[in-house]
């Protein structure tokens, strides 16, 4: 493969972040409010201490 070679995938992502400068901080936000929020630790308390221990088969009544 030549050193210079560049796949038609990493020039799709070069001429539409060209065409498109903001792509990157909307990943940004993006991911923020997504994955980078502060978590409630009463309300995480809550959960777990609600949470219902499941039975080892779960489709035999019992």
């Amino acid at each position: 493969m030549a050193k210079n070679y560049e796949s038609e995938i990493t020039q799709f992502l070069k001429e539409y972040k060209r065409e498109h400068p903001d792509t990157e901080q909307r990943q940004r936000e993006g991911r923020a409010r997504l994955w980078e929020r502060q978590l409630d630790s009463e309300l995480l308390e809550n959960y777990r201490a609600a949470k219902v221990p499941q039975a080892p088969y779960v489709y035999q009544t019992k």
